[in-house]
């Protein structure tokens, strides 16, 4: 009999990104690259942890925008194309290093996987990964929740009426439409939450949602399990905290598990360390070099001295971190287990870009803690909301206000490179909001109008820009988003106060940010 609980979550996001009139747009790469790397290398861990049969539990978010972007056919015939350039790419590495015995096993290696990541993407599953992920969800092995809508801060968003409500309906709707039923839990962005939030997201029929630790450890009235049970918020919702043991041992870049030497370089990648007329044709069109996803070196130390990365060494790494990752959660429960009237739950949020992108072993040292947790007996994966369906009963309390963001609270969105940007966000919904209002049953053209502008206003909304922002990586992309969306919602709101909607400029924004197909404005009510 299992004496607790382990939940790994891993919550998949990216910014929606998606210029049509580009024939070839850098930061459309970061789908590209999320889809090699991450997404698909998870499916095929599913695959292989279904066909063997391992009773293994795993959550999933994929957020709206992501949904967007998977599902948009710009987007995949693009994917395509990028990954056919890929594919010759390693097939050109493949006999550039026949005679280096360094690197070539490892050229071998990423030409294999390219060809294996188009046969998944087109024969597996004719390119709709949505469909596969719901998939592995109906035969049990995953539970897909949702997130909001563009992923917007939302304890910065409030000031609006409306516009919390409706970055979590139009959350909630897409899932709907995506899945088939509503989500059971939901992914706070940045895992920000402020009391109050919690009855926005009851209203939608969401049962749990996480926060980071000391967001339990510091609720009101003080948690008696900490974040080894949730919590139930005075709507009824429940609230997870994440564990800081395991969440040390695979997010900390000096203690966690992706640092080791053995496992491969991020940074190190044939985009800048080959010859610039070879790479040429890979790179884009302004020619500036970037980072190509061929990397052949390890970690090796903190040094400029970089190892040829070894394959093999790397998986006995894994198998090493696995078992240590597992023997520490059976510790930690049974040490917990002494003092608890119910089983603990050990939650484990990470970004799902971790595994894959930034941790090139990542996924597979997730399959095989999957695999060594099916084989032992006091510890099991499970869902929250599994743990919730065994054990209804949990403590009523108020999650503190945090974020799992740098130093723990708001700081990283709402900081001197980025703070200018609230004031126009929050006038921007409240001028839409007011429109919204005067026009409750407008005619075609102003619904559309309307409904346009919410979608642009959602899209300025985005936390992601904040971040970039306060991070200054690609800040001045980040910047250039914010304010065109504002903008576009500004001109659409001008048109409509006028009643002079300009026809051919709503269908070009309306093609161009397309998500969110089923949208009406009368959300923001």
């Amino acid at each position: 009999m299992a004496h607790g609980n382990l939940a790994f979550v891993l919550h998949a996001h990216l910014p929606f990104v998606r210029h049509p009139a580009h024939e070839d747009f850098l930061e459309e790469r970061w789908l590209c690259e999320a889809i090699t790397e991450t997404y698909i290398p998870l499916l095929e861990m599913l695959e292989a942890l279904e066909r063997d049969r391992v009773p293994a539990r795993l959550t999933i978010s994929l957020s709206p925008p992501l949904l967007a972007m998977l599902s948009d056919r710009l987007l995949r015939s693009r994917y395509l194309r990028h990954l056919d350039r890929l594919v010759e790419l390693a097939e050109k590495e493949e006999r550039r290093t026949r005679s280096d015995g360094r690197f070539h096993r490892v050229a071998e290696m990423y030409l294999a996987r390219f060809c294996r990541a188009r046969t998944v993407f087109l024969d597996d599953w004719q390119q709709d990964l949505i469909a596969a992920f719901r998939s592995y969800q109906e035969r049990g092995l995953i539970d897909v929740i949702t997130c909001a809508a563009t992923h917007g801060f939302l304890p910065l968003l409030g000031a609006t009426p409306g516009t919390v409500r409706a970055q979590i309906e139009v959350a909630v709707a897409e899932y709907r439409r995506f899945f088939g039923h509503g989500p059971d839990g939901f992914w706070l962005p940045e895992c920000a939450y402020e009391p109050g939030l919690d009855a926005e997201i009851a209203r939608v029929g969401i049962r749990y949602f996480f926060v980071d630790t000391h967001g339990i450890s510091h609720a009101t009235p003080r948690p008696v399990y900490g974040v080894y049970a949730p919590i139930a918020c005075e709507s009824g919702v429940a609230a997870f905290g994440r564990d800081p043991d395991s969440s040390k041992q695979v997010w900390s870049a000096e203690e966690g598990y992706p640092g080791d030497f053995w496992y491969r370089d991020f940074y190190r990648d044939i985009g800048f360390d080959l010859d610039h007329d070879y790479v040429r044709p890979y790179l884009p069109p302004t020619g500036q070099r970037i980072h190509l996803g061929l990397k052949y070196h390890r970690i090796t130390g903190k040094t400029d001295h970089k190892e040829p990365y070894e394959p093999e060494r790397a998986r006995e790494k894994l198998e090493a971190h696995a078992a240590h990752f597992v023997e520490a959660r059976v510790r930690q429960v049974e040490w917990l287990a002494r003092s608890m009237d119910r089983p603990p739950i050990i939650v484990c949020p990470y970004d799902a870009e971790l595994f894959g992108h930034w941790w090139f072993e990542g996924p597979w040292w997730l399959e095989m803690v999957l695999r060594r947790l099916a084989a032992t007996p006091s510890v099991r994966s499970a869902t929250p909301g599994d743990d919730l369906t065994r054990h209804p009963t949990v403590q009523r309390a108020t999650p503190a206000a945090s974020t799992w963001g740098w130093k723990g609270y708001n700081e990283v969105w709402l900081a001197g490179q980025n703070d200018w940007i609230y004031r126009h966000l929050h006038a921007t919904a409240e001028r839409l909001h007011e429109l919204c209002r005067r026009y409750p049953s407008g005619d075609e053209r102003t619904r559309r109008a309307l409904t346009q502008a919410l979608r642009e206003l959602l899209l300025a909304q985005s936390s992601d820009w904040a971040f970039m922002m306060s991070r200054e990586t690609t800040a001045e992309y980040a910047v250039r988003r914010t304010k065109d969306h504002l903008l576009r919602c500004q001109q659409l709101c001008d048109q409509i106060g006028r009643g002079e909607i300009d026809d051919v400029r709503l269908s070009a924004l309306e093609d161009t940010d397309n998500l969110f197909p089923a949208l009406d404005y009368r959300v923001f009510l």
